[in-house]
């Protein structure tokens, strides 16, 4: 391999020769062997587009050439369709603020410019990583404006998929209301309820999760652009500052806004624990959901199996016939990665010291993963599990009719006192809590079918009190 020698102020290194990236970015990879992963390609995209944003307003203002600018311009668009990617080298998770990150994408695309204007890469004479390419700039407004920028592009992926999972669970609702069951509190009988509504108690909570997770979005479009290395914007002329945020909506096609106060904007970054906590708060309504289905399908011949999921997979190396609830497994998983991540990103907000939080890039690289898996996984659970859910209705109704639980409904008229009485000698003989207080004299048979009518005891009584 041939090699060309790069220097910064650390010193000199010897870098491939026909590598698009420079001593920095190799300096990185060197100091930064942490998690095997590359930064994330959305992240790099981001990067890049607001590198373009950059030239073109540093254009606009009179700092930059034209020709700088157009060639700055098409490295960034080459960039954008996928050209180089192997070059982006610096790991996910990086010292120095995403110093590393923020100077990979510089000297990438200033080594693509100046080959573009008949320069040799590493030689910087025509396009300059710091000087051209991150004019305006510091890794200070840039990076944090990457990692919402990021957020913005995979947040509605995980928000359509929330919507599929409320309207496949809409449908079970639907499909299942008919079905009457026993209701459980702290798994033991409680009083009836409908499938459906279980399932319609499953959407409402997606929705939720739904609402929670566009409100805190919008958090995301406010930005420390135009602020540089504290928020004080120095070297930034007063034309970039104002354009810089305009011009980068404009190009990425989102609503973006400059904040108010670009020093708070630097060094605070509530807004991701925000995202990270609705995130949270997701993943733990899905997983309940996931456990619910898994008690719900147990069986099937010695659970509870109300209802049957559909077989995915073999459930056992050893067992033959074993089928085992494989997605609403995969779920729950899901969402305790989601819950750790959501302590480092709080713990890497609360971290930053003074005017700059340095403890962006791990807490970016946790963020984005929570919403890249739970994107995936409810996908699967809405289409390899949920839209497959059918329903054993008789074993539902059998709990229902051997229950004592309907007792609950006759302590308006015979009290508390009788109607425990009259469960504890249920549970006791084995005989229908209707049949023990009929023969107690305590209602009549007529009085009994109308009060423990099980479906009457789904839904709320249309009497009203005067």
């Amino acid at each position: 391999m041939q090699y060309r020698s790069e220097s910064d102020s650390v010193g000199t290194l010897n870098v491939p020769a026909d590598a698009y990236y420079g001593v920095q970015s190799l300096r990185a990879q060197q100091n930064f062997c942490i998690s095997g992963q590359p930064m994330h390609p959305v992240f790099i995209d981001s990067l890049i587009l607001i590198k373009r944003a950059a030239a073109q307003t540093n254009m606009q203002a009179g700092m930059l050439s034209t020709e700088t600018c157009s060639a700055i311009c098409a490295a960034c668009d080459r960039l954008l369709n996928g050209e180089l990617r192997d070059q982006f080298i610096a790991d996910a998770i990086q010292g120095g603020a995403g110093t590393s990150a923020n100077m990979n994408a510089n000297e990438v695309i200033a080594n693509l410019a100046n080959q573009m204007l008949g320069g040799a890469l590493g030689a910087y004479d025509r396009v300059h990583p710091n000087d051209h390419v991150n004019m305006s700039q510091s890794t200070n407004d840039v990076v944090p404006t990457a990692g919402k920028l990021t957020v913005l592009t995979l947040l509605p992926q995980l928000i359509a998929k929330l919507g599929e999972l409320h309207d496949a669970l809409m449908v079970k609702a639907a499909a299942f209301d008919g079905i009457l069951k026993m209701g459980r509190t702290q798994l033991q009988d409680a009083v009836p309820m409908r499938l459906g509504q279980s399932f319609k108690a499953f959407a409402s909570a997606v929705r939720r999760d739904i609402q929670r997770l566009v409100a805190v979005g919008e958090e995301m479009r406010t930005l420390n652009l135009g602020g540089t290395a504290i928020g004080s914007a120095i070297n930034v002329p007063a034309y970039y500052l104002r354009h810089i945020v305009p011009n980068l909506s404009s190009l990425t096609g989102q609503s973006l806004r400059q904040a108010e106060d670009l020093f708070d904007a630097t060094q605070n970054l509530d807004c991701f624990v925000a995202v990270s906590g609705a995130l949270k708060a997701c993943a733990v309504n899905l997983s309940k959901m996931s456990n619910d289905l898994r008690l719900m399908s147990s069986g099937p011949r010695t659970g509870i199996h109300e209802i049957n999921l559909p077989a995915r997979q073999n459930g056992s190396s050893i067992m033959p016939g074993k089928v085992n609830p494989v997605i609403p497994e995969v779920v729950t998983q899901v969402a305790f990665r989601v819950a750790g991540n959501d302590i480092t990103i709080s713990m890497a907000a609360e971290a930053g010291q003074l005017e700059l939080n340095a403890f962006e890039p791990v807490l970016f690289y946790a963020l984005f993963e929570s919403i890249q898996m739970m994107t995936g996984a409810v996908d699967t659970l809405t289409h390899n599990c949920v839209e497959g859910i059918t329903a054993n209705e008789e074993e539902c109704l059998q709990y229902l009719e051997s229950s004592v639980g309907i007792v609950t409904a006759l302590c308006p008229y015979i009290g508390y006192i009788k109607a425990a009485e009259i469960a504890k000698r249920a549970l006791a003989t084995g005989e229908p809590v209707r049949l023990l207080v009929e023969q107690s004299g305590l209602l009549s048979a007529e009085q009994l079918a109308e009060l423990l009518d099980p479906a009457a005891m789904t839904e709320p009584s249309t009497d009203t009190i005067a």
